[in-house]
């Protein structure tokens, strides 16, 4: 299998240039704790050199210009969801390490937002932006796109993000209002 790599945002950071043993020495220590954290095949190595973080992952992840980066496992069909319709959807998240840090399968539900509401972090909407119903991606967050970070957040530095989405369907909303009262309503 061939791998790749794909290089994200540069330092603005003193670094210490790595030799291609440090690299590698590297890439298999993160292999081995990826295998203690049960993750799935093909997944992705992050090798930190200061700011810079290099993503190693095989050659048919695509990368998008803001830096997103993604794999299709499956195309789906359909349309590909627009702003203010509503999206259904299973995911399973992952630190960099490949351990997983939530699923919609092991909560028993999938997931439902509208699209173009801000719901999502802005990585994970643009990832499933261009899906079809019954697709199924890996996406590869990085910090820029990821979600906030902080003491009262879940996430508590800048590192990526990777989910393993499937795409369920896809519907039509519109806003009913009786009354007083106003909903949105998606068929």
């Amino acid at each position: 299998m061939m791998m790749g790599i794909l290089s994200t945002f540069p330092s603005y950071g003193k670094t210490k240039s790595k030799s291609p043993y440090d690299e590698r020495r590297l890439l298999e220590q993160n292999k081995r704790i990826q295998k203690e954290n049960n993750a799935p095949e093909d997944f992705p190595s992050f090798i930190r050199e200061g700011f810079e973080v290099k993503v190693v992952a095989p050659e048919n992840y695509m990368k998008s210009d803001s830096g997103l980066i993604y794999r299709d496992f499956e195309v789906g069909e359909g349309d590909c969801p627009k702003d203010g319709q509503q999206v259904t959807f299973h995911y399973v998240g992952y630190n960099e390490s490949g351990r997983r840090i939530d699923s919609t399968y092991l909560q028993g539900s999938p997931s439902k937002i509208r699209m173009g509401t801000k719901a999502l972090i802005p990585g994970f909407e643009e990832g499933i932006r261009d899906m079809r119903p019954g697709g199924k991606r890996r996406i590869i967050i990085p910090p820029e796109l990821g979600p906030p970070v902080g003491p009262s957040t879940f996430f508590s530095s800048k590192q990526f993000e990777v989910f393993d989405v499937e795409l369920l369907n896809v519907k039509d909303c519109q806003r009913r209002t009786i009354g007083f009262y106003s909903d949105v309503v998606c068929n």
